[in-house]
């Protein structure tokens, strides 16, 4: 779509619905934000325990913050749902969005579920539960913003897919190249050699999991690995990052949630 440019100047311009701040440092209940379900799509964000209480794994603090999933909230979803609005006919709900736990009853009110980081989660074995029910029900999962270009050593990926394996056993995660579906279901996107917004010289890779494994049937996971499409929306009007990949970052974004809400 030639006017995606056009787009981008919209998220700057249109206001933006009350935001409470973030808290870097973690400790805030931050589903009192949360809002009421009212058939509208809405985002929601999962939220999980990670690895351990220094929220890094390693015996160390990340940043002195004690949460990951909540990495580029609420600016990433206000700003996808604003160019969601203006492009489809898909009409979200924009003045907030929802944090729910896996296990929480209320995330089968909603199609898509977006999880930040979790090459650190840890689920309980009810989360384990809630989410397999959620994807054998219906649900998609997006997965953003881990990667092991850091440190190396495929650490991030095994502990994702450790949690994975918990939840669906016998799924395998598939890598998926331009010419899956999901890249078409309303952008048309032939390239993925989106660069890492931050990690230069790594670009992303893209991994699905498919329903009982059969590439005929639907994703019912989208895996950004070695990536962090949610870092380009949240500061897609802040200059930080040229247009171009910013683009990019939202075409993913409104295929992912087109893909899900077709299939």
């Amino acid at each position: 779509m030639k006017y995606l440019a056009y787009a981008m100047a919209l998220v700057i311009a249109v206001p933006a619905a009350a935001e409470p701040q973030q808290n870097w440092y973690g400790g805030s209940d931050y589903t009192e934000f949360n809002v009421e379900y009212d058939g509208r799509f809405t985002f929601v964000r999962l939220s999980f325990t990670p690895i351990n209480q220094d929220g890094w794994g390693r015996g160390r603090r990340r940043w002195g913050r004690d949460l990951f999933w909540d990495h580029d909230w609420p600016h990433a979803e206000t700003n996808l749902m604003k160019l969601l609005r203006e492009l489809t006919d898909i009409r979200p709900f924009m003045e907030g969005s929802n944090i729910l736990a896996a296990d929480d009853p209320e995330l089968h009110k909603y199609p898509v579920a977006y999880v930040s980081e979790p090459g650190f989660w840890t689920l309980s074995d009810a989360e384990v539960q809630g989410l397999r029910d959620y994807l054998l029900k219906g649900g998609f999962l997006i997965f953003d913003d881990f990667a092991d270009s850091y440190y190396g050593g495929g650490y991030e990926w095994a502990n994702f897919e450790q949690g994975m394996a918990r939840v669906l056993p016998e799924a395998r995660p598939v890598r998926l190249d331009f010419t899956h579906e999901i890249f078409h279901s309303f952008f048309e996107i032939d390239s993925l050699e989106l660069q890492h917004p931050y990690d230069r010289g790594v670009y992303a890779e893209f991994w699905g999991i498919y329903e009982d494994n059969d590439p005929s049937k639907r994703l019912v996971a989208i895996i950004n690995y070695n990536a962090d499409i949610g870092d380009y929306w949240e500061y897609s009007d802040s200059g930080w990052y040229p247009i171009p990949l910013s683009n990019e970052a939202y075409k993913l974004g409104v295929n992912y949630i087109v893909y899900a809400m077709t299939h």
